[in-house]
């Protein structure tokens, strides 16, 4: 209904001023309505109609549908933005619009028109310029389109800013119905969107290309046909300019016109003629007559052009290139298929016919150039037409398809996006649920299965959350309760590594929390390193439960056999960690695989010479490293039966000398940097504190 009655006061309006003979076209009065009242689609569907119903009795109007669709956009755009209820954006208004109509407008006129004055209602004022500002036709063309097209929008815009007044509310408010699948989810939208290509973009994509490919293959094939097409219709009128040119030329008197010249009696009367003959159709550029030798053409006839002086009679004109092949049939006298080249004379479409003499031998060719550039001229705005046409249609059906995809497709989607992703994490699973239950998503296609499967989902996650959470909470009591076991059973063989587990552990949670203050290592530091870390640390010694007591417990300094022995524990604790994940399953017990690699590497240093492996730099895991400087100072600090513990500046200048050879230079100097801390740690189990680092370990 509002297209119709937008479409009917266009028509109106249109002939209104064309029977009243008014320098202004009224015709997108419909367009503003349809826009202000509907948005996008009506707005551009009438502007798009319009020009195909005024086309009917004028179809040059039907190239300027692309011209209407982007004014009924430019007029939706405003009028979303309420440019319409605003007295000062409505001079923004006229003047876009003037732009649009009347300049794009101005430029498809003159590209029609063949860059000449057209004879439309601007014509006049454009000569007028052109005449007293001394502009080049096209920008007088242009200034006098823009110049009126500003007066017919000034109105257009008034008459629609009246009829918005008159009209009541309620009945305003029935037509609002463009984008209404789409209020209140910008802001959500906007959120999905970060960073990602929304669906909503990948549907506007996909029908852009599609339709830009059918508009492009069809109007490049059309054009190639029309092309081909208008070469073929000028071949016809070439060979009737040739038969003429014929009966002119006395084919028997060809060698005394060459040797005489203009002095041979009739010459003149021939070659004016022939000069009348070029100038009757604005395709034909040059008619004359060759002589063909082997030396060249042989100029018999050759009249001026405007552009051209003609050759004298006996001059010698060398052959083309695309001629050369056919200079054998030539000299034979045999008539050749038309030549297209661009050569020395411009673009040109070329015939040849051979002039008999009485005897039936060829004394020379009547040749006629057909211009190609008028040709190119006629194609290209044959093209022009056609990708308008095509440009308005594509708009139309494209903004159409997007539409009904937003309200059919991305609107549910983002509605059921919105309801299952603003509650997840932290929030209950049952106020999504009643988010879900709060659309009114009850379509009988694949997108209302989706949102019942979708429902259904949420309500099985509800009644499974339970069961989860219980049957996690075990798992990690589990965990725990086989850490501490397995911790429990390295302490009560050495007696102090129990000290020694709690001390190691505070620090190194210490240099993570350090490393990621100073953006060290965040690509590998996250929740679930540091949650490895923590348990994997308690257990860094657990190999030690298979040394002997009477080495694990000397009081004195380890022989070099005996600290051999000693450095086996890495290799034990890896083995008792891995046979336990075995006997559990490896796919159950994945929470020991750090603390193997820990209890394994957790004596290796920065310059590979440490043990079991001799592993160097980054070679080593991260948390063995975190370890090696947590184990190494807790050993310095804490007294043993063999030594007293070092004060805490003297331990920190041993990490600090083992930078770059034992520890990794990052690592040890994120820890001296939480020096503070340290001492806090230090001071709260000073007391207590023992190690597994020996002398001569």
């Amino acid at each position: 209904m509002l297209c119709a009655a937008c479409l009917l006061i266009n028509i109106i309006a249109a002939k209104t001023a064309l029977r009243f003979d008014l320098p202004v076209y009224l015709d997108v009065i419909g367009n503003l309505l349809a826009a202000v009242l509907g948005g996008f689609i009506p707005a551009m569907t009438v502007g798009f109609v319009t020009n195909l119903i005024n086309g009917i009795a004028d179809p040059a109007t039907t190239y300027y549908s692309f011209i209407s669709l982007l004014i009924g956009a430019a007029a939706a755009g405003f009028a979303r933005r309420k440019y319409f209820d605003r007295l000062v954006t409505l001079p923004v208004i006229v003047a876009a619009l003037a732009l649009i109509g009347g300049g794009a407008g101005s430029v498809l006129t003159w590209y029609l028109n063949g860059f000449e004055f057209g004879d439309g209602i601007s014509s006049d004022l454009a000569m007028t310029i052109c005449a007293a500002r001394h502009l080049s036709p096209f920008l007088s063309q242009l200034s006098a389109d823009i110049i009126l097209d500003l007066f017919d929008k000034a109105i257009s815009v008034a008459v629609t800013v009246v009829i918005l007044q008159l009209l009541p509310v309620s009945l305003k408010n029935k037509f609002r119905f463009l984008d209404f699948h789409r209020r209140g989810e910008e802001p959500f939208l906007r959120r999905l969107r970060t960073g990602r290509v929304s669906l909503g973009d990948k549907v506007i994509c996909f029908v852009t290309l599609a339709c830009l490919l059918i508009a492009f293959s069809i109007t490049f094939f059309s054009y190639d046909q029309y092309r081909k097409s208008s070469v073929e219709q000028q071949i016809p009128l070439a060979n009737g300019v040739l038969q003429v040119t014929k009966n002119y030329v006395d084919a028997d008197r060809i060698n005394e016109y060459l040797k005489k010249g203009r002095q041979a009696e009739g010459y003149t009367e021939t070659y004016d003629n022939l000069a009348h003959l070029m100038r009757s159709t604005k395709y034909i550029k040059y008619v004359y007559v060759y002589k063909i030798l082997p030396d060249g053409c042989h100029v018999v006839f050759d009249p001026d052009t405007p552009d051209t002086p003609g050759e004298e009679p006996g001059a010698v004109i060398p052959f083309d290139e695309v001629f050369r092949e056919r200079v054998p049939d030539l000299l034979k006298g045999n008539k050749i298929d038309p030549i297209i080249s661009d050569e020395r004379y411009g673009w040109l479409l070329t015939l040849y016919e051979p002039l008999m003499d009485s005897k039936g031998v060829c004394q020379g060719y009547a040749g006629v150039d057909i211009d190609m550039d008028f040709i190119s001229m006629s194609s290209k705005q044959f093209l022009a037409k056609v990708f308008c046409l095509f440009c308005g249609a594509i708009i139309l059906i494209l903004t159409l398809a997007i539409s009904l995809a937003n309200m059919y497709v991305i609107s549910p989607i983002n509605k059921i996006a919105r309801a299952t992703g603003e509650h997840a994490g932290n929030e209950a699973p049952a106020r999504t649920l009643r988010k879900l239950n709060g659309f009114a998503i009850d379509s009988k296609d694949e997108m209302g299965n989706l949102y019942k499967a979708v429902r259904k989902n949420i309500e099985d996650i509800i009644g499974q959350i339970a069961e989860n959470d219980a049957k996690n909470e075990q798992i990690r009591r589990l965990q725990g309760s086989l850490i501490r076991t397995l911790a429990e059973a390295v302490e009560s063989r050495d007696e102090n590594t129990g000290t020694h587990i709690k001390n190691t552990c505070a620090y190194t949670n210490l240099i993570m929390d350090q490393l990621v203050k100073e953006g060290i290592y965040t690509d590998q530091i996250d929740d679930t390193f540091k949650a490895n870390v923590n348990l994997s640390a308690a257990l860094h010694d657990v190999g030690k439960i298979s040394v002997s007591d009477t080495i694990l417990n000397k009081p004195g300094k380890l022989t070099d056999e005996e600290f051999a022995i000693m450095k086996k524990h890495t290799e034990y604790g890896r083995d008792f960690l891995n046979k336990a994940m075995q006997e559990v399953g490896s796919k159950d017990a994945e929470f020991l695989l750090p603390a193997m690699r820990l209890a394994l590497y957790h004596h290796e240093k920065w310059n590979g010479s440490g043990y079991p492996e001799g592993l160097k730099g980054e070679d080593i895991p991260l948390a063995a490293r975190i370890m090696a400087v947590a184990d190494v100072f807790d050993a310095l600090v804490s007294e043993r039966s063999y030594k007293k513990g070092f004060s805490y500046e003297k331990a920190m200048s041993i990490i600090k000398e083992g930078i770059g050879t034992h520890f990794d230079p990052r690592v040890a100097e994120a820890f001296i940097h939480a020096g503070d801390k340290v001492r806090e740690i230090m001071a709260s189990n000073m007391s207590q504190d023992a190690g597994d680092e020996r002398p001569g370990s």
